[in-house]
C-alpha cells in the first residue's frame, strides 16, 4: 500500500482580493519541489478563499438590528458581529452563553455561521464562509488542472467544534472532484460480517489530516496537499452531503 503523505504548501503570500488561489498553490508546490500530481487532494482554508473572493466585512460598516442587539446581550458578543452572523444564517439551531449555533445559507451547521475573526488583518474585519464553497473548490480545481494537467480533488475547510467531544477539528465545507462520503454498507468486515451502517466522512477526515500541517496560527500555510489516498472521484458533489438531515438529527 502506498503511504499517505500530508504536505504543507509553504511560502504562499498573504491573500488579497482577486488573487488566483489555484495558481498560487500550484506555483508554491512546484517551487518547494512537491509539484501537484494526479489524484492529489488539495485542502485550502476557507479564510483565504473568502479573502480572494473579496468576502471580508468591516464591522464598523454594519448596523445591528434589534434582534442582533438582543442576542448580543445574551451571548456577550459584539452586536455588529451578531448581525453578520444572522445575515449568513438561515436558521438558528441553538444559542448558548457565549455561542450561536446556526445553519448557514449553504446548509453548513456550525458556530457563528462560520464567520471567522482569526487570521484576518484589521481588528474590525471578519470573514464569512465563501458564498458558494463547492463552486470555490471547483474553480480552484479547474485552475490547477489547467496549469498542471493533473486532475485533483479540492476541499475547502473550516475548523468546527463538536457537540459530544472537546476540541475542534477541520471539516470540509466545500468539495470538488471527490465523493465526500464513502458508503461501505454491503461490504464485509474482517470476519465476513456485512456492514449495514458504515458511512465514512472521507472529506472531513482529509480536512482534519491537512490541519496537522496547516495549523490555526499560521496563515503562511493555509493549504496542504494529501498524496497517496485512493479516494472516489465524482463530479457535481457537495459538502452538504455531510450534514445530517434535520429529521435524523437528535440534537436539534
Amino acid at each position: 500500500m502506498e503511504p499517505i503523505k500530508v504536505i504543507a504548501v509553504e511560502n504562499l503570500p498573504l491573500i488579497q482580493k482577486g488573487d488566483n488561489i489555484g495558481k498560487l498553490i500550484a506555483e508554491a508546490a512546484k517551487n518547494q519541489n512537491t509539484p501537484i500530481q494526479e489524484k492529489d487532494v488539495v485542502v485550502v482554508t476557507h479564510v483565504v478563499v473568502s479573502k480572494a473572493e473579496g468576502n471580508v466585512i468591516n464591522l464598523d460598516h454594519v448596523t445591528p438590528s434589534e434582534r442582533a442587539k438582543e442576542i448580543a446581550q445574551k451571548t456577550n458578543k459584539d452586536p455588529a458581529l451578531v448581525e453578520v452572523i444572522l445575515q449568513e444564517a438561515k436558521d438558528i439551531v441553538r444559542i448558548g452563553q457565549n455561542s450561536i449555533i446556526t445553519e448557514n445559507i449553504n446548509g453548513v451547521i456550525c458556530a457563528n455561521a462560520g464567520v471567522d475573526r482569526s487570521n484576518v488583518s484589521g481588528d474590525r474585519n471578519v470573514v464569512p464562509l465563501p458564498k458558494n464553497p463547492n463552486a470555490s473548490a471547483q474553480n480552484i480545481r479547474q485552475e490547477i488542472r489547467r496549469l498542471t494537467g493533473a486532475d485533483v480533488a479540492v476541499i475547502v475547510s473550516d475548523t468546527h467544534g463538536r457537540p459530544l467531544r472537546m476540541g475542534e477539528i477541520n471539516v470540509a465545507v466545500g468539495v470538488a472532484g471527490i465523493k465526500p462520503i464513502r458508503d461501505r454498507r454491503g461490504e464485509k468486515d474482517l470476519f465476513g460480517y456485512i456492514l449495514r451502517i458504515k458511512q465514512t466522512a472521507i472529506a472531513d477526515e482529509l480536512a482534519s489530516a491537512a490541519e496537522l500541517v496547516i495549523g490555526q496560527a499560521a496563515e503562511g500555510i493555509p493549504a496542504a496537499i494529501i498524496r497517496g489516498y485512493n479516494y472516489q472521484t465524482a463530479e457535481n458533489t457537495s459538502a452538504t452531503d455531510l450534514t445530517r438531515p434535520k429529521e435524523k438529527d437528535l440534537f436539534r
